[in-house]
């Protein structure tokens, strides 16, 4: 273990371990690898800035880990003061510094995490967390368990396997705080650990290792953490692309290989077909339009053309190893027949000939073939290139690929040819995982779904009504746009012409649909509707399909999201599945999204999800009633308050029968880099959604007893009342939030293209779902996850007291009244009253101290009820490892919160700013080096230095919280 810098440091993480109940595992490397993490880099920070600021930061953190072994609000004071002495630049390195550190501490746990599991298999009832054996879903066990337990024929899952299709969604919500360059070196970082643990690592290779260690902690440490601009949604588009760079692109043969593996274990030798849909990917990136003026459709346009470039130069640059490997003479006589003729083909062209076939040997007909798709692939990403940087391209359309099917067919050719002559355990390798890969993957890498809201298609129904002289449509009733939008589908004229008038609104949704009509069909997935409320919704985007002449038109998604929405939501879906013209439209398929973030935000955690179980129900006996396959489409975030928590119970605590082996989910933020930003992260991703879809298919939960059912749908009354009567009933509720939160600074981190607001004015309402989240996240409050659960609780047990019982019996029996109370549990064990208390006497007028007092007695009152209904007597009781885990982040998060908190004290105060503002950034800047760490952002409207360690804290609070968005 490290031992030269460590000093107070190292004693405090010491103690703070101690401090924290239960037997961790003998094995744990997490107390090794912290320290060697920290001891490097306290190295360097003394190295660039001295002895006295690392004594700055151990003092800050010792009267944190004081503070966070009694709770003390004086240490928190002592703590502001040492703060609010340091001049500003010193207070930009101590907020990067404590960040810095909590980044290290998340990747030594990482490591940590990859330790454990080579070491051993984790027993069942482990971490409790997304780590956990219970949460964990491991593609062969569950095969076996399904075998051997539940008595299922390995025929059964076969069958069940290769018909299931799990579809991940990428969305750039902006809930992904740390700059792609910085989640690079820490991906290096984390090797540089997990090499110098390594048993075998002799003592030369330890120290290049060790000196590799200390250059890229250092580099991350003068990297500049802060985006100076917003992303745009082609940056965003782009970041969720690299992913498939790094970790997916192989990733899914080599997920898909386990599979096959799995099932030779049960008994079933033969393969997963490569044409199987296991895994599928989609994309909102670029096309989210819903509130974000930044997505428009020339946005749409380029996102789509650089996803089939990437594309292609991904399969281009694999065609070559392919081409290289099926070097064999023997063929079908197909194939045999095809090749001659590409030859002959080719040397009646003589450039041709040159440039492609020259290298390849007489009687090696698999590589003529696939050179000519070598060929095609290299002018299908130049014919995309020309297309996105000129518009234009001389490249004929006809030389590329248009489809899939016309990529899978010389493919399939090889295959089944290999087949033929004895050869298929050469088809079997990279073969069948290009295939494969083709087949996930397509021309785009993703789908790109289209969202937008309802509202924008009744605005240009609008106006091609008013155009027409029939009406005003926003007028009509909704049974009197049914009947003009199923007769204008019915009939072949044309609605409206080029002289329609259009306003930019009108312009830009119909210019979508043009956009859609252009472009290859399987550059998209689903036109989603959000705030949908009526069949009109739909009907409207039908029509304005074929209006705008999509050849393919895009299968349409309802998205019901608030409260009422969803308690209507299987009334307006039987009303839509009723129209004749509709159902034979949709071919007796239909999905329907659910939002989690605005159900939430609208009525309260508790309520919400009890509403989102409800309607799913209720949605898949509609949907049996008149015959079709539902699919739903689960809008999650990362943060417990969007519907976020493990990957494995978040399915298996869905409602029996929703699932059916066909899911679909939104992979949010900084969800898509917990789960794809390594390669056996992106294995195990793929392993948790696979096997628990399979699983809750073939055995599903549960379903609630009706004395359950009662008392939820009176507690969830109960909880809403309380939750709206604060948040949309409380006349200075919005004053308070404002105040107690850094929710007004949130758009200075520039982590999305999209405003905070769906509508600029207007209160909680119009606020989006992230940073409502976020602002009480930073404050270690986390209010819109817990608040009404306290009352709820309170209820049943003054209606009687007996109801403990069964809410006890509802957490050891019902997998989702369990998952959601152990998730409440999880976010009150990150929670801190005293932290929020100190925002409060720093931030809120004095008038309002008493509101936020009520609110944390009501947080403490909530926590107990909490705990007597799971049976715990302090909080993740039955979970040490993620108890500790969540502890030794504490005091690093605790500086961050305080140096935030009096941050922002000094940006609200004007007086600061104008005492201070000539002062520092005259006489700072002359007495200071420049020094690409120390930005003190000349542009910004704060006082010199306070906007960079604003944005460091939120940063910092954010790294060491996690699930935040």
């Amino acid at each position: 273990m490290a031992n030269r810098n460590l000093e107070k440091l190292a004693s405090i993480d010491a103690q703070l371990r101690q401090l924290v109940p239960g037997k961790v595992s003998e094995d744990d490397k997490l107390v090794e690898y912290d320290a060697l993490l920290l001891d490097r880099f306290l190295d360097i920070l003394q190295d660039l800035h001295g002895e006295d600021l690392k004594e700055t930061v151990q003092e800050c953190y010792e009267l944190s880990a004081e503070y966070e072994g009694k709770h003390n609000p004086q240490k928190l004071e002592e703590l502001g003061s040492v703060l609010t002495s340091l001049d500003p630049g010193d207070l930009i390195v101590i907020s990067k510094a404590f960040s810095h550190m909590l980044n290290l501490a998340n990747l030594a746990e990482e490591v940590q995490i990859a330790h454990r599991r080579r070491i051993k298999k984790l027993k069942k009832g482990g971490f409790g967390d997304e780590n956990s054996a219970t949460t964990e879903s491991d593609i062969e066990e569950t095969l076996k368990r399904l075998v051997s337990e539940l008595n299922k024929t390995p025929e059964e899952v076969f069958e069940a396997l290769k018909n299931q299709t799990v579809d991940l969604v990428f969305t750039a919500h902006p809930t992904q705080s740390v700059r792609r360059s910085l989640l690079q070196k820490h991906g290096r970082i984390r090797n540089c650990l997990a090499q110098l643990n390594a048993e075998d690592i002799t003592p030369d290779d330890k120290q290049e290792l060790d000196e590799a260690l200390q250059r890229e902690i250092q580099a991350a440490f003068r990297t500049d953490e802060i985006r100076r601009t917003p992303p745009t949604p082609q940056d965003e588009m782009r970041a969720g692309m690299s992913y498939f760079h790094e970790t997916i692109w192989k990733g899914v043969p080599k997920f898909l290989r386990r599979v096959d593996t799995a099932l030779k274990n049960i008994g079933i030798n033969e393969r997963v077909p490569y044409n199987a849909p296991l895994i599928q990917f989609s994309s909102w990136m670029g096309g989210d339009r819903d509130g974000n003026p930044r997505v428009t459709p020339e946005v749409t346009r380029d996102v789509c053309l650089l996803a089939r470039m990437m594309a292609a130069n991904l399969y281009y640059s694999q065609i070559e190893d392919l081409m290289f490997e099926l070097s064999m003479w023997r063929c079908s006589d197909e194939l045999r027949a095809r090749a001659d003729e590409l030859q002959r083909s080719s040397k009646r062209d003589a450039k041709h000939y040159i440039e492609f076939w020259k290298q390849v040997p007489p009687n090696e007909p698999y590589r003529v073939l696939l050179g000519e798709v070598r060929d095609k692939l290299y002018q299908t990403r130049e014919r995309s290139r020309h297309l996105l940087t000129n518009g234009v391209s001389d490249i004929p359309e006809e030389s590329t690929f248009t489809n899939v099917e016309q990529f899978l067919e010389p493919l399939e050719l090889c295959y089944k040819s290999l087949c033929a002559c004895g050869d298929r355990s050469i088809a079997d390798g990279s073969l069948l995982d290009f295939l494969r890969q083709v087949s996930t993957f397509g021309l785009s890498i993703v789908r790109l779904d289209i969202r937008q809201e309802s509202e924008r298609h009744a605005d240009v129904m609008d106006a091609i009504t008013k155009h027409l002289e029939i009406g005003s449509y926003l007028e009509w009733s909704e049974e009197k746009r049914q009947e003009w939008l199923l007769s204008e589908l019915s009939g072949k004229r044309p609605l409206f012409g080029p002289d329609l008038p259009k306003t930019e609104e009108i312009s830009d949704v119909l210019d979508t649909f043009h956009v859609i009509s252009e472009l290859p069909s399987d550059c998209f997935g689903a036109y989603i509707i959000s705030m949908a409320t009526a069949p009109s919704d739909v009907l409207a985007v039908e029509l304005l399909q074929r209006e705008c002449h999509v050849k393919n038109p895009l299968r349409v998604v309802p998205l019901f999201e608030k409260l009422a929405d969803l308690e209507a939501a299987p009334a307006a879906v039987a009303r839509l599945f009723s129209i004749e013209w509709y159902k034979n439209r949709i071919n007796g398929k239909q999905e329907v999204m659910i939002g989690y973030s605005d159900s939430g935000k609208d009525a309260g955690r508790l309520t919400a999800g009890w509403q989102l179980y409800k309607a799913q129900e209720e949605l898949v006996k509609v949907a049996k009633k008149y015959g079709i396959k539902l699919t739903m489409f689960h809008g999650r975030g990362g943060t417990v308050g969007r519907g976020g928590g493990p990957t494995h119970l978040a399915i298996l605590s869905q409602p029996p029968e929703t699932v059916q082996g066909s899911l679909r989910v939104t992979v949010q933020g900084e969800v898509i880099e917990q789960s794809f930003g390594e390669e056996h992260l992106c294995f195990r991703t793929l392993q948790r959604f696979t096997a628990a879809t399979l699983e809750h298919g073939m055995h599903p939960p549960v379903s609630p007893k009706p004395e359950w059912r009662a008392l939820m749908d009176e507690i969830a009354v109960i909880a809403t009342e309380e939750y709206r009567s604060i948040v949309f009933k409380e006349p200075r509720f919005v004053e308070y939030f404002r105040l107690a939160t850094p929710e007004l600074e949130y758009g200075r981190m520039n982590i999305g293209s999209r405003p905070s607001k769906r509508k600029p004015s207007g209160g909680i309402e119009s606020l989006r779902a992230i940073p409502w989240i976020f602002a009480w996240t930073q404050t270690r409050f986390h209010l819109p996850v817990w608040l009404g659960f306290g009352a709820a609780f309170k209820y049943a047990l003054k209606k009687d007291v007996r109801n403990i019982h069964m809410l006890q019996e509802m957490y050891n029996e019902w997998p989702f009244f369990r998952v959601t109370i152990d998730l409440i549990e999880m976010v009150f064990a990150k929670g801190d009253p005293g932290i929020a208390a100190l925002y409060d006497k720093l931030l809120v007028l004095e008038e309002l101290w008493p509101f936020g007092k009520n609110l944390r007695t009501n947080f403490d009152e909530t926590k107990a009820l909490l705990l007597q209904i799971a049976g715990h007597k302090d909080l993740l009781e039955g979970d040490p490892y993620l108890k500790q885990r969540l502890r030794l982040r504490d005091s690093y998060i605790t500086t961050l919160n305080v140096l935030q908190a009096y941050t922002l004290k000094r940006i609200r105060d004007p007086n600061y700013h104008v005492k201070l503002r000539p002062h520092i950034s005259k006489e700072y800047l002359e007495s200071k080096p420049a020094d690409e760490l120390i930005k003190l952002n000349p542009t910004s409207d704060y006082a010199p230095g306070l906007e960079d360690t604003l944005i460091l804290t939120m940063k910092g609070i954010a790294a060491g919280l996690q699930n935040t968005g």
